[in-house]
């Protein structure tokens, strides 16, 4: 059945239409337009803005349950059921550094349920355990490797389909193995890497375009090694995603990284929990609690954030000196592209799923407004 979502200033990601008219059926978009249809169902938004949902790719855990320590269907749906209720409408579930057969078992449930509900769980992104044991930063000591041909060949052959992103130390493999992740057609992200300055553009000019969770696990910027944050300013190629909670980094080197990579930077929840509801929990050699606000594990690092994609969005409006519009597209265009996926979701545009966030005009109220589920 057709709708015709009215009344609405527009922020399709390339411009915005004041008191635009959006046609939707089955989940998708037909048309962007200015004239209102008499003959279908219309939603009236009585001049909000409507964005596209909000898409985060490194989310690790729901509102209940964390994704590493429970791989399951039922932790999907929490991390899915959670997510809406915050404005973001696309996920990828992250899968810390974990045993191999927890890699398998993650991606086997990623699997099964894409199969079963058509939403916006995308896939997974792999944070490790191919990472550098010096910024391992919360991941356990246990489980952090180098990776060896055999496990990358089973991990590509088996999770090629699913693994959307995987986070690895690119100094930590070997050209032949960096080749064999290229050739996949996963996305790379380096994080959790001791790489130099020379290092990280050698890495960049191979294939990779993105990094994990900009200044965080990373070698910073120096005025004699500019490490990997000063080579990721550089390359006007990389897009970097930030953790916009204020503890992660300080607001002021956010909207230095916004001043040097404008619309290659964009938002991350990496949320441990969403809601603040888990005050703590334990599993293997990972551990987190809240204080103050934010997870940190038993050593004093942070361990994932407590931050909504809404919240980041708030947090890039109030903070960063930009625009509403500059702040929706860091959580939808700039993150689709990041991932090649530009042409498929983050924009308001015909045959793009009809995935909504609505918001006043300073961003402080956001509602969910999504037509593209199937759940349980």
């Amino acid at each position: 059945m057709k709708q015709a979502i009215i009344n609405a200033n527009v922020h399709t990601g390339d411009e915005i239409i004041d008191n635009g008219v959006i046609i939707i059926e089955n989940g998708k978009i037909l048309s962007v337009q200015k004239e209102i249809p008499n003959d279908i169902e219309q939603i009236d938004l009585k001049g909000k803005h409507i964005s596209s949902g909000f898409i985060d790719i490194q989310i690790n855990g729901g509102e209940k349950h964390y994704f590493s320590q429970f791989p399951t269907e039922e932790t999907i749906q929490d991390i899915y059921d959670s997510s809406l209720k915050y404005g973001t409408t696309h996920t990828l579930p992250c899968l810390v550094s974990s045993s191999n057969e927890t890699i398998h078992q993650g991606i086997e449930a990623i699997r099964n349920y894409k199969a079963k509900y058509n939403n916006g769980v995308m896939g997974m992104h792999l944070e490790g355990p191919f990472l550098n044991p010096l910024k391992r930063g919360a991941h356990s000591i246990n489980q952090v490797r180098k990776p060896t041909n055999s496990e990358l060949e089973e991990i590509i052959r088996y999770g090629k389909d699913i693994i959307k992103v995987i986070t690895i130390a690119p100094e930590c493999f070997t050209d032949e193995q960096l080749d064999m992740l290229l050739e996949s057609g996963i996305v790379i992200s380096a994080g959790h890497s001791t790489m130099t300055y020379k290092q990280s553009q050698y890495y960049f000019s191979k294939g990779i375009k993105l990094v994990t969770h900009l200044f965080n696990a990373m070698t910073q910027f120096g005025h004699r090694e500019p490490g990997l944050v000063g080579a990721t300013f550089e390359n006007e190629a990389v897009y970097v995603p930030i953790i916009l909670d204020g503890a992660h980094c300080d607001y002021a080197a956010a909207r230095l990284a916004y001043k040097l990579k404008k619309d290659k930077l964009f938002l991350i929840s990496d949320a441990a929990f969403l809601g603040r509801k888990v005050s703590s929990f334990k599993w293997d050699n990972f551990d987190a609690h809240l204080e103050n606000g934010f997870y940190r594990n038993e050593e004093g690092n942070l361990a994932g954030a407590s931050i909504s994609m809404e919240e980041a969005v708030q947090n890039a409006f109030n903070h960063l000196n930009v625009s509403a519009d500059e702040a929706i597209k860091m959580a939808t265009c700039r993150v689709a592209s990041a991932i090649n996926m530009q042409d498929q979701l983050g924009k308001i545009k015909p045959g793009f799923p009809a995935s909504f966030v609505t918001f006043n005009d300073d961003l402080s109220v956001m509602e969910t407004l999504n037509f593209n589920t199937i759940t349980p």
